[in-house]
């Protein structure tokens, strides 16, 4: 699952604006008391039972509280209303947010790595771990795990990029935390090395993510379109509008997780400026009312029947 997988579903959402933000919120409260309990468990169990990893997997719920807070906060500004300064409201606000999502990771990530390759400089002095941090381990998988399925239901349920991002941020950690789990095991069965060879795995993984949700975010504020697969549905939305006789010329660019889209519809050429208004406005309150569009701005062309189009000028005039 990852942003673009949203675009597919676009159509006919159900949820407002403040349903979205409600899911929001209560998924994420969710996940703060799922990480604050874990956070705790991992550092203290990866301390006392001298597991690098386990602390490294720590440090990884710590950074997920960070980003929890990063997503309530998000979550509270982009549902303001548009204003003077922004007239199309706050929703990129949700973007910029799933731009520190990403270098959160991406540095979190770069550190644990660093430490677990200054770890592997020295691997005489790596600790047997106890058996305790093993059972950690196993808790905290299964915990996250559940977590991301949760949280990534509510996000597909209200077509939310920024809850997709912080949904895949907990599969890190679960997918992090099986990689710790297997690091333990190979420590208990006499291989030491094998643990910080473990930190330095999920490093490498938290910053892969890091990496791609950043870019990903970047490439959304700099007025990246939607996929082909959308466009088309607007597009179809569109030319069955009723007067509506051709369309051409769409552009889109992502404000959040809505659509600002420009098009240029085709009415017949003989009906009145009233008229064409009117098509005009009911292309557009199709538009918003079946798919994730913020704002449609129509540019009315003229269309004539194909047989006066291609007629020559004095067939036209004599008719």
């Amino acid at each position: 699952m990852h942003f673009s997988d949203l675009n597919a579903e676009a159509e006919d959402s159900d949820h407002s604006a403040a349903e979205r933000r409600r899911a929001a919120s209560r998924s994420t409260w969710v996940s703060v008391l799922v990480n604050l309990v874990l956070t705790v468990l991992q550092i203290t169990a990866g301390v006392l039972a001298r597991s690098q990893g386990l602390v490294a997997d720590g440090i990884h719920s710590l950074s997920d509280l960070v980003a929890d807070f990063v997503v309530l906060l998000a979550n509270r500004h982009s549902s303001k209303d548009a204003d003077e300064d922004h007239p199309y409201g706050h929703q990129r606000f949700e973007t910029a947010a799933s731009l520190v999502l990403g270098g959160l990771l991406l540095a979190v990530g770069l550190g644990m790595v660093w430490s677990a390759f200054l770890k592997l400089q020295q691997p005489e002095l790596v600790p047997s771990v106890g058996l305790a941090a093993l059972w950690v381990a196993g808790g905290a998988l299964v915990a996250k795990e559940l977590l991301f399925r949760y949280m990534l239901a509510v996000a597909k349920r209200v077509k939310s990029s920024m809850l997709v991002a912080n949904a895949w941020h907990a599969r890190s950690d679960a997918a992090s935390s099986l990689v710790v789990g297997i690091g333990i095991i190979g420590n208990l069965m006499g291989y030491p090395i094998l643990d910080p060879i473990a930190a330095l795995v999920v490093g490498c993984m938290v910053s892969k993510m890091g990496w791609e949700f950043g870019w990903d975010a970047m490439h959304d504020l700099m007025d990246r379109a939607v996929d082909e697969q959308e466009v088309a549905a607007i597009r179809a939305t569109l030319a069955g509008t009723p007067g509506v006789s051709g369309v051409h010329d769409i552009r889109t660019r992502k404000m959040g997780d809505m659509i600002v889209v420009d098009a240029h519809i085709e009415v017949d050429a003989t009906l009145t400026v009233e008229a064409g208004h009117d098509i005009a406005v009911e292309a557009r309150h199709r538009v918003l009312q079946r798919h994730r569009v913020l704002n449609l701005m129509t540019h009315v062309d003229p269309w004539r029947r194909p047989d006066l189009d291609h007629a020559p000028a004095t067939a036209v005039q004599s008719g």
